[in-house]
């Protein structure tokens, strides 16, 4: 199926792990030039890398703290230097602690709302007025169950309520202007991630990491947690001209868990 990327320019957040990696991998093979972020500068050039040279496009490596509206703008910035335009933006940066009420402190909660939040709407500020002028582009949220399913050990997950809201909202607006803005949100995916807040837990109830994961995965219906890959073709489907008529919606991808809520 011909997506119709090929010649586009993408700005991907937190694209050295994960999702954000996977969704970068794919574009990529999309004919998409690519600029990637994230905080770690050794990884970020070593998958940068690995990326072009597997596809033949250009991939630049941003090293930024995108809970800094400095580091945004710079990022952004020197990332349009490189690609000539910012036609796709991946907001996927953005891992909030699992914790409850008397666990997290307050710099978990401020760091948090400024990476999570304030970090994807910043992001959007700044490329959506010249995809508004070429009237084309693609903003897609990463946001994540827990906006949806209120979890006392995960208070956190509550700022993805926040970016579900600011999706679909923004994806009135920018819609007025051909720039269709989306939100994917995952259930469990099998990333570093996931595996992170596994190890919390069981360090939390003297459990098996393998233990909590076997709990987990048995709350999917599909019987298994996605792949990265699994999220990252929804996410390139919703950046091309086949999803042209979706905007201001925010998909679940949680093999079936949302049937249940």
């Amino acid at each position: 199926m011909d997506l119709g990327l090929t010649g586009k320019a993408a700005l991907v957040t937190g694209g050295s792990l994960g999702i954000g990696r996977a969704t970068a991998e794919e574009l990529a093979a999309n004919g998409v030039d690519l600029a990637i972020v994230a905080r770690d500068g050794e990884r970020l050039r070593e998958v940068a890398d690995e990326i072009s040279k597997a596809n033949g496009i250009r991939v630049v490596a941003i090293p930024a703290n995108l809970s800094m509206r400095e580091d945004i703008d710079a990022a952004i910035a020197q990332a349009t230097r490189a690609l000539g335009k910012i036609d796709i933006l991946v907001n996927n940066a953005g891992a909030s602690p699992a914790g409850r009420i008397f666990e997290l402190t307050d710099d978990q909660w401020r760091s948090s709302f400024e990476l999570k939040l304030m970090g994807y709407m910043r992001c959007a500020r700044v490329v959506l007025p010249a995809m508004q002028e070429r009237r084309w582009g693609r903003i897609v949220n990463v946001v994540g169950r827990g906006g949806d399913i209120p979890t006392p050990g995960y208070l956190l997950g509550g700022f993805n309520a926040a970016v579900a809201h600011f999706t679909r909202a923004l994806g009135v607006e920018a819609a007025r202007h051909q720039v269709l803005v989306n939100g994917v949100s995952p259930g469990a995916v099998n990333t570093p991630r996931w595996h992170s807040i596994a190890s919390q837990k069981a360090a939390a109830t003297g459990r098996l990491v393998e233990d909590v994961i076997k709990e987990w995965t048995a709350t999917v219906p599909l019987g298994r947690a996605a792949e990265p890959s699994d999220v990252a073709d929804l996410i390139v489907f919703l950046c091309s001209n086949r999803a042209r008529h979706i905007a201001g919606t925010v998909v679940n991808i949680d093999g079936g868990g949302a049937a249940g809520v």
